[in-house]
């Protein structure tokens, strides 16, 4: 694995970027995983404080102490952290912006999960807000707000909805990509420093793909990391 590149670091933190296919934490099978690399450069103790999935790119945030793990869980927790994600889709959806609310059923035995309008008892709510930024002749480009974080939540939530990420063949896309990567992009963390009380936003550059560069010089410079 190449050297990770460090968006945002400070005695408490890291927030790294994640490509597409990287791990971020170790599997049963010990392959290796950002969370891997960023330990041998620096620090004994390095814990992610959330996920990404595998086939998808973006910042991801690890804690450098067991207090710091604490502090910058509960802003997840505590839905107190911004996430946005963009998001290339192969079918728009029903209204350029909006929200989608579902009930997540998740099978650990095939690793996915399920939305649907109907709560059921092992379910867990899912919310996220979306607008459509733009498109190209057969994708559509989404900007996404987690206010939830569910497993395989975007992913979800969009097949459910009948919009299909862009190589996610696992939730319904028509093909994959050459890499197996899927066009799912966590693009901006933004929270008020648990440890410093500083305000912090951090944007995450989007891999070398001609429809990520699409989306970004769709919109003005500035505007993604003001919403």
């Amino acid at each position: 694995m190449e050297t990770p590149i460090i968006l945002f670091e400070d005695e408490y933190c890291i927030i790294a970027l994640k490509k597409p296919g990287d791990l971020v934490a170790q599997d049963k099978a010990g392959t290796p995983s950002l969370a891997d690399s960023l330990a041998k450069s620096k620090e004994s103790f390095l814990q992610p404080v959330h996920r990404l999935d595998r086939p998808a790119s973006g910042a991801v945030l690890f804690a450098k102490s067991r207090e710091a793990f604490t502090r910058f869980s509960s802003l997840f927790q505590n839905r107190t952290i911004k996430k946005i994600y963009w998001a290339v889709v192969e079918k728009p959806l029903p209204q350029d912006s909006g929200r989608l609310v579902h009930n997540l059923v998740t099978s650990k035995h095939i690793n996915k999960s399920f939305a649907s309008p109907d709560s059921k008892e092992d379910s867990s709510e899912a919310i996220l807000d979306y607008r459509t930024t733009g498109k190209s002749d057969r994708y559509w480009f989404l900007e996404i707000s987690l206010t939830t974080g569910r497993q395989h939540q975007i992913r979800a939530q969009l097949a459910a909805a009948g919009s299909p990420i862009k190589g996610d063949m696992k939730y319904g896309a028509k093909r994959g990509n050459r890499d197996r990567s899927i066009l799912l992009h966590a693009r901006t963390l933004a929270f008020t420093h648990p440890f410093t009380g500083g305000e912090i936003s951090i944007t995450a550059p989007v891999p070398d793909d001609v429809l990520w560069k699409m989306m970004e010089n769709l919109l003005q410079p500035g505007e993604d990391e003001k919403r």
